[in-house]
């Protein structure tokens, strides 16, 4: 399984999964379609299908476009959310499959918008796993609660994505990872992983390199989203539980002005 950015508009990412055996590709929100395809064609793929994560223009907007360039092709979307160009309905638990060596499990992971589905790929060649979480997760971060509550997005961020193996390669929605760290050090000025990361996120980007992908185990240590389980980062924001924890985090995100 080859997983290859395709950056587009200011700093979202669309991706190509593609199984290397057949080198049929899947595309993670292609909202820039010729971009995307140029891509493919220099890895040699073909692209089958469209993994749209939710209905926001920035993700789907390039999805009736796709189907123009590509007659035929499936486009995949969440049941709650009304995605542009949708031809196929997901929902949790939904299995596709990608060439002869990928799987792809569809995950509901709600609250940024109601339908919002973040793609859990893996591969029979026992490499680590990768999941696509649009604006659900991202690198030191997540979404605005545009369509749903902390409650949501708890068991979206913690439950659903945190259950995960460890090992599982983040690729997210948006190259947002300096700006995040720098917030999370507001928070957690003593956590040393949080430092180091936030160094090799300000060298990566300042050499035009992606972030991604993180994994499910560096946001467990470097993301205060997902370490509102820990007792010291209730104490921080005076909370009886983690969702309390969650919503002031967030609250304190959205009023920062870094």
């Amino acid at each position: 399984m080859k997983v290859v950015p395709v950056p587009c508009l200011e700093d979202n990412y669309a991706y190509l999964i593609v199984d290397e055996s057949t080198k049929a590709a899947a595309v993670v929100d292609p909202v820039e379609p010729e971009k995307v395809l140029k891509v493919a064609s220099e890895v040699g793929a073909h692209i089958d299908c469209v993994l749209t994560t939710h209905h926001h223009w920035d993700h789907a907007g390039g999805n009736e476009n796709m189907r123009l360039q590509v007659p035929g092709i499936k486009v995949f979307g969440g049941s709650l959310d009304n995605v542009k160009g949708c031809t196929d309905q997901v929902e949790n638990g939904t299995k596709l499959s990608l060439g002869k060596d990928i799987e792809i499990l569809c995950l509901h992971t709600p609250c940024h918008t109601k339908g919002h589905i973040s793609y859990y790929v893996t591969s029979k060649e026992k490499e680590d796993p990768a999941v696509f979480t649009g604006d659900t997760l991202f690198i030191a971060g997540c979404g605005r609660f545009f369509e749903g509550t902390a409650e949501q997005m708890y068991q979206s961020l913690i439950v659903t994505l945190g259950s995960l193996p460890k090992s599982t390669r983040v690729y997210c929605g948006h190259e947002y990872t300096v700006k995040n760290l720098k917030f999370v050090l507001t928070l957690e000025p003593e956590n040393e992983k949080v430092k180091q990361k936030f160094e090799w996120a300000q060298k990566q980007r300042e050499a035009n390199q992606p972030t991604i992908p993180s994994t499910i185990g560096d946001e467990f240590e470097t993301n205060t989203f997902m370490r509102v389980d820990l007792p010291e980062i209730q104490a921080k924001f005076g909370a009886k539980s983690p969702v309390d924890a969650l919503r002031e985090v967030r609250k304190t995100k959205d009023n920062w002005k870094g």
